[in-house]
């Protein structure tokens, strides 16, 4: 049975928590989309060593758990003096592990651009980066939307990484009123309504967009 007198008493802890969450989804969003899209233009450059860091980086970060990638932020930096709090470790280990999903989505808009509009950019005077700047990114962005926006609502669901590092955030939070109230199920259906305001607008957004672009085009 949903118990209601739990939202009501609680709802600065839930707030806090949502707060946080909120605020540690956007930093991880940025950060792996900076990164996403420099390790996508690594990963179809014609220099080698590149490439192949761009390879590297994408199969390793793609085939381990997002937890062991925060653990090594959280509990291993400090065995080298690098002490990270748990919203920074979590930020960094969250921002990372999304951006090696995003770096795909990119080179696949990057590679389904026509050669001719790179051709005729490079032919017109523009350098490499120039041309990837203002001719392929935009393009390859427009085109992997849908996908884009799937990995930026999976980041902010897998934003609950926090609690366990003792983050703050909606699923910390949650944690403390259940060990106060013992109500497990009422507790958590409140929290996932909470994520449903972060990824349902976030949702709508994208759509918006795609079907903006898609008018403009």
């Amino acid at each position: 049975m949903l118990d209601i007198s739990i939202l009501i008493d609680y709802q600065d802890v839930y707030w806090k928590g949502f707060f946080i969450t909120l605020k540690a989804s956007v930093f991880a969003l940025i950060l792996s989309f900076i990164l996403g899209v420099i390790i996508a233009v690594f990963r179809i450059s014609t220099v080698k060593s590149l490439r192949w860091f761009g390879t590297a980086y994408v199969e390793y970060i793609r085939n381990i758990p997002l937890l062991i990638l925060v653990f090594v932020f959280y509990n291993g930096l400090p065995s080298i003096g690098v002490n990270l709090d748990s919203f920074m470790a979590g930020g960094l280990g969250l921002g990372i592990y999304t951006s090696a999903f995003i770096a795909e989505a990119i080179r696949a808009g990057i590679q389904s651009v026509p050669k001719g509009h790179v051709e005729a950019a490079r032919s017109s005077g523009l350098t490499y980066l120039q041309t990837m700047r203002f001719v392929v990114l935009p393009q390859a962005i427009k085109i992997v939307l849908p996908p884009l926006g799937n990995q930026f609502i999976n980041l902010v669901k897998n934003s609950s990484i926090f609690g366990v590092i003792a983050g703050g955030d909606l699923m910390y939070q949650a944690d403390i009123i259940n060990s106060e109230t013992f109500q497990t199920v009422s507790v958590y259906l409140f929290v996932a309504l909470f994520y449903l305001l972060l990824t349902i607008p976030l949702s709508l957004f994208v759509n918006y967009l795609e079907r903006r672009l898609a008018r403009a085009y």
